[in-house]
Parts: structure tokens; C-alpha cells; sequence
């Protein structure tokens, strides 16, 4: 794992202050926007947090300041808790950091299903993506799956806008989607990528009659956005003519991206590529943030 420290000195600071006894906690660092009142987690502005050059550390920890969800407490003082079930720990964890002002919250819990589905509906306004469920009775494990996090299941149709080779060399890695707006604007959205070996293969001949190629036959080739995490990667793709329509299950959009890679459902060869709008998305409705962490 990558040490973040200098990276958050702000948190640096307020744990130094505002933890009560030395201890090891698992929990997730965040960043909020927005005014008070209609905040929401910002996934964009928390990977801006990760920059190389000090200055700019020192200036984002003031413009983005983050804060730390608290999940599970692992050790208190000298005892390890790993082995203890998860009740004892939440309640070892309420005690210890219960009172604790921001920028350190604690998670919420809840034994009752019908809240939980509440909160899985309520507070994906706020930017949440899901909910975990954790056996009561089960010990930390490190590096284990043993608890199951829930997130929405929703699908869309999208337009084939291009594809990457996979990195093996053979066949496509990843088929680039988009979506068009109000305006007949088609903006890329995201990539289905969980392609089987045959597959992979088997789509370079499936799309091929769909490459857009310029004078002399060549394929035609763009590239997606930079980022100072893909600096040494290789964005290129082959254009395609935004004609195929496929269905893919997603989760959740950030802006007007798909949060996390979609899962390909199966082709629409009876949509129109002009019909896949943003319209189709599901609209959820504002959450304050500061309502979820009280």
C-alpha cells in the first residue's frame, strides 16, 4: 500500500489533536463540495488531492480540505481487536471516537433492513454508492472478502464509440460507450472491458466494418483525456462509427460519467444509436451530506 500522509496533512493535523488514545483504524478519506446544506462526496476533487508538487498539496488541503469516515476500529491503545467479533468493535469504536468533532466521523449503522434500504436509496444524492453488510459476529480479516457491499443495479443502452487493443496485444481490452445529449452531442461515458480471451478475439472481426478510416484506409485513431494518472499510459483507440448500440448494467454516474467500469448486457440491434440519450438515466434526487454524517 502507498502511504498518503503527505498528501492529507490537514487529516495529519486534526487526528494529532482530536484523537483521544493511540489506535488503528479502517476508514476511508473523502472530500465534500458544494454549499452548506447540499453537499456531496466528490470523487474528482479527492483524486486531485494526490499531486506531486508541495505547493499545490498545501493549497488543495485548503481549497478541498478532506475528512475521514471511520469504519472499524483494529487496535485500541495496546489491545489488538482483530480477533474480536464486529460488535465489540463498532462499540469499542462509538466510544472511542463517538464524540469526536470533524473533520473525523464515524459510520452509520443499523441492524433493520428496511432502514438500510432507506439509506441505500436516500443517500446516493449524497454521493455514496452503496451499502455494507457485516457479520456481527465475524473477526476482522485482513485481505478477505467477509462482508458484502450492495450498490444499485441499473442499465442503460449506449453507443460503441471506439475500442483498445487489450495490453496482451490480441483482441480488444476495452469498448469505449457514449451517450448524446439535448443538443445531439455524443459524449464518451465510460468502457465495458470484462471481455473472455474468445471474446476479445472474436469482437476485432465483430466491429471491424464499423472502424472509421481515413483516405488511405487506415484505421482512424483518438484518444480520451489525460490525467496525471494516465501521463504514461497509452489512451489511444480506434474510432468507430457511432452506430452499435449495446445494453450495459451500471451502478452509479458521477457528472456525466459512469462511476466505475459497466458490465456489458447484450446488443440492441433494434435501437437507433441517435435514440441512447441521457434522458434514459435514472434521476436521483439531492442529499445533504451533512445529513448522512450527523
Amino acid at each position: 500500500a502507498k502511504p498518503l500522509t503527505r498528501y492529507f496533512p490537514e487529516l495529519v493535523e486534526a487526528f494529532a489533536r482530536l484523537l483521544p488514545e493511540p489506535c488503528l483504524i479502517d476508514g476511508e478519506v473523502v472530500v465534500a463540495q458544494g454549499e452548506a446544506g447540499a453537499q456531496r462526496l466528490d470523487w474528482e476533487a479527492l483524486s486531485q488531492r494526490i499531486h506531486p508538487a508541495a505547493s499545490r498539496v498545501t493549497m488543495l488541503a485548503e481549497q478541498t480540505p478532506a475528512m475521514f469516515i471511520a469504519f472499524d476500529l483494529l487496535a485500541r491503545g495496546d489491545r489488538d481487536l482483530q480477533e474480536a467479533p464486529f460488535a465489540e468493535r463498532r462499540a469499542q469504536l462509538v466510544d472511542l471516537l463517538g464524540a469526536v468533532p470533524h473533520p473525523v466521523h464515524v459510520t452509520r449503522t443499523t441492524d433493520d433492513p428496511d432502514l438500510a434500504r432507506r439509506w441505500l436509496a436516500e443517500f446516493e444524492g449524497a454521493g455514496l454508492d452503496g451499502v455494507v453488510a457485516k457479520p456481527l459476529a465475524q473477526p476482522y480479516a485482513p485481505n478477505k472478502r467477509t462482508m458484502f457491499k450492495i450498490k444499485h443495479a441499473r442499465t442503460a443502452d449506449v453507443v460503441a464509440l471506439g475500442y483498445r487493443i487489450h495490453k496482451s496485444g490480441q483482441g480488444v481490452g476495452s469498448l469505449l460507450v457514449g451517450l448524446y445529449d439535448a443538443e445531439g452531442r455524443l459524449h464518451g461515458v465510460g468502457g465495458v472491458s470484462a471481455w473472455t480471451d474468445k471474446r476479445r478475439l472474436e469482437l476485432i472481426d465483430d466491429l471491424a466494418p464499423l472502424v472509421e478510416r481515413d483516405a488511405d484506409g487506415e484505421a482512424v485513431v483518438g484518444e480520451t483525456d489525460r490525467s496525471r494518472f494516465s501521463a504514461s499510459k497509452d489512451v489511444s483507440f480506434v474510432r468507430l462509427r457511432p452506430e452499435r448500440v449495446l445494453e450495459v448494467r451500471y451502478d452509479q454516474l458521477e457528472g456525466m460519467r459512469f462511476r466505475h467500469t459497466v458490465q456489458f448486457e447484450r446488443w440492441r440491434p433494434d435501437r437507433d444509436a441517435t435514440s441512447c440519450t441521457f434522458e434514459q438515466l435514472e434521476t436521483v434526487g439531492a442529499y445533504d451530506l451533512g445529513d448522512v454524517l450527523d
